[in-house]
C-alpha cells in the first residue's frame, strides 16, 4: 500500500466514523437541546466550555508530540506511553484543583458547579483516551480511533434517551458524559494492551525534561486552541446569561462539525507529513498544496449553503426556541473556507518543527478575539461574539500563511480558490432562486451544480486524477479479485 492509499484508508475510516458520529450526534444534540431548553442547555454548554478552557492543561501538547515522535520511531511507543501516563496523573490533580477553585470563587449556583465537576471528570477520562489514540495514530491504525468515536456517540445518544425517559435534569445529562467517557477509556486501554503496547507507569526524569521541552510549543498552542473555542461561550454566559450562551453553543456546534471533518483529514496525514519533512520535502509540499485545494473545494459550498439556509437548519435541528442562533450561525459560516486552509498550514508548521510560530500566531489571534469580545458582546450579543471569532480567524489564517511561506513553501491561493469560487457563485444563484424548495432537495441539487461546474472548468488536473486512481485502486482490486474455490 503506497502513501496515498494509506492516507486514503486512514482518512476513509476516520471520515466514515465521523459521518456516523455526526448522525448520532445530530439526534443527541437535538433531543438534549429540546429537552433541557435554552437555560438547561446553556448550563451544560457553559460547563463544557469552562472545562474546555482548563482541560487543555490535561494534555499540554504531549499527545501531538507523541504522534510525531512515535511515527518517526515506533520503538519509542512504550517509553512515551509509560512516562506520559505518569505526567498526566500530575496534570489531573493540578487541573481539577484549578477548576474547583475557580468555579467556586466565581460564585455559580450549586447545580452549575455539580455539572462542571462531572464534566471535568469526563475530560480527565478523555485525556487518557487521547493518550492511547496518539499511539494508534502514530502507527496509522485509525480504525481503532474510529471505533472509539462511534462508541462514544452511540453511548451518548443512548444515555440521553435514557435520561429523558427518566426525567433527569441537567446534572443527569452531565452524568451521561462522565459514564460514557469512562467506558470509551476502557475500550482504548484494551486495544492498546491487545494490539500495541501495555502501559507501564514509568518515571524517567531525563526523558521528562527533554519531552517537556519539546512539547512546550505544542502546550501553548493547545492551551490557546482550548480557549479559542470556549472563551466566547464563557464570556457570553458571564455578560449576557445562560440563554445566549445556549444559542451561541447551538451555532458553534454545527460549525465545529465541519471543522472536525477537516481535522479528521489532517489527523490522518499528520504522521505521514511528519515523516516526509525528514525524508521527502518535495512530497510534503505537494501534500500541502493538494490538501489545501481539496479542503477548500469542500468547505466553500458548505459555507455558502449554511449562510443562505441557516434559519431552516436551526429550526430543523433545534426547534423554534433556538431560532435566535441563526445570526451567529450565518456569521460563523463565513470563515469556514479559510479555517480549513488554516488547519493545513498550521499542522504543516508542526510537521516542519516550527510549532513555536504556530503558537505565536494562535496567541495573537486569541488576544484579538478576547479584546473584540469585550467590545462587541455587550453591544451585539451572540452576533458580536461571532464577529469577533471571524475577524480573529482571518488574522490567524494570514499569519499561518505568512510563516509557512517564509519557512517552507508559498501557497498559491489564486490557483486554489478561483475555479471553486466561480462554481460556488452559480450554486448561490440557484439557491437564491429556489430558496423555498424542500431543504434536502436544495442541498442535493446544489452539490450537483457545484461539482458539475468544477468538472467543466477542469479544476482537477492530471496529478489529481492520479491521486484519485491511487485512492480507488484498492477498491478496484477487491472488486476484481477472483473467487477462491
Amino acid at each position: 500500500m503506497n502513501t496515498v492509499q494509506r492516507i486514503a484508508k486512514n482518512t476513509g475510516v476516520l471520515l466514515t466514523s465521523q459521518i456516523i458520529s455526526y448522525i448520532l450526534g445530530f439526534f443527541f444534540i437535538m433531543y438534549t437541546a429540546r429537552y433541557l431548553g435554552t437555560d438547561g442547555f446553556g448550563i451544560l454548554s457553559f460547563a463544557l466550555a469552562f472545562t474546555g478552557i482548563f482541560g487543555v492543561f490535561l494534555d499540554l501538547g504531549l499527545s501531538i508530540l507523541t504522534v510525531r515522535e512515535v511515527a518517526r520511531d515506533k520503538s519509542l511507543a512504550g517509553k512515551y506511553l509509560g512516562n506520559i501516563a505518569a505526567m498526566r496523573m500530575i496534570l489531573v490533580i493540578v487541573t481539577f484543583g484549578l477548576i474547583a477553585l475557580t468555579i467556586n470563587l466565581l460564585g455559580y449556583p450549586e447545580q452549575t458547579i455539580k455539572v462542571v465537576y462531572l464534566i471535568t471528570l469526563s475530560a480527565v477520562f478523555i485525556a487518557f483516551t487521547q493518550m492511547f489514540n496518539s499511539i494508534f495514530q502514530a502507527f496509522e491504525r485509525m480504525e481503532y480511533i474510529s471505533i472509539g468515536r462511534i462508541l462514544n456517540s452511540l453511548l451518548l445518544l443512548s444515555g440521553a434517551l435514557f435520561a429523558i425517559s427518566q426525567g433527569f435534569d441537567v446534572v443527569g445529562f452531565a452524568c451521561v458524559y462522565f459514564l460514557v467517557s469512562l467506558v470509551v477509556l476502557g475500550y482504548s486501554f484494551g486495544i492498546s494492551v491487545c494490539k500495541f503496547v501495555r502501559p507501564r507507569i514509568e518515571v524517567d526524569w531525563n526523558f521528562w525534561r527533554s519531552t517537556i521541552k519539546m512539547a512546550l510549543p505544542f502546550s501553548f498552542t493547545i492551551i490557546i486552541a482550548g480557549m479559542f473555542f470556549n472563551i466566547d461561550i464563557v464570556m457570553l454566559s458571564a455578560m449576557k446569561g445562560n440563554e445566549l450562551a445556549g444559542w451561541y453553543k447551538a451555532a458553534v456546534t454545527l460549525i465545529l462539525v465541519i471543522i472536525t471533518s477537516a481535522t479528521s483529514f489532517i489527523y490522518a496525514i499528520f504522521p505521514t507529513t511528519s515523516k516526509l519533512f525528514v525524508s521527502a520535502k518535495d512530497n510534503l509540499k505537494t501534500a500541502l498544496e493538494k490538501s489545501s485545494k481539496y479542503l477548500f473545494i469542500i468547505a466553500l459550498p458548505i459555507s455558502a449553503g449554511i449562510f443562505l439556509l441557516a434559519d431552516r437548519i436551526i429550526l430543523l435541528i433545534y426547534g423554534a426556541e433556538f431560532v435566535p442562533a441563526t445570526i451567529a450561525l450565518q456569521i460563523l459560516s463565513l470563515y469556514l473556507p479559510l479555517r480549513v486552509i488554516s488547519h493545513v498550514t498550521g499542522w504543516t508548521l508542526a510537521s516542519i518543527n516550527r510549532e513555536s510560530l504556530r503558537t505565536l500566531s494562535a496567541g495573537i489571534a486569541l488576544s484579538l478575539n478576547v479584546c473584540l469580545n469585550f467590545i462587541l458582546i455587550p453591544i451585539f450579543g451572540i452576533a458580536g461574539a461571532s464577529t469577533a471569532t471571524v475577524i480573529s480567524q482571518i488574522l490567524l489564517f494570514m499569519l499561518y500563511l505568512y510563516f509557512v511561506a517564509k519557512h517552507f513553501h508559498r501557497l498559491s491561493l489564486y490557483r486554489i480558490a478561483l475555479k471553486p469560487c466561480v462554481s460556488c457563485l452559480a450554486m448561490v444563484i440557484f439557491l437564491l432562486i429556489f430558496a423555498g424548495a424542500n431543504l434536502f432537495i436544495l442541498i442535493a441539487l446544489s452539490a450537483v451544480i457545484y461539482f458539475t461546474i468544477l468538472g467543466a472548468l477542469k479544476t482537477f488536473d492530471s496529478a489529481d486524477k492520479k491521486i484519485l486512481n491511487d485512492l480507488l485502486k484498492p477498491v478496484s482490486q477487491l472488486l476484481h479479485k477472483p473467487d477462491s474455490d
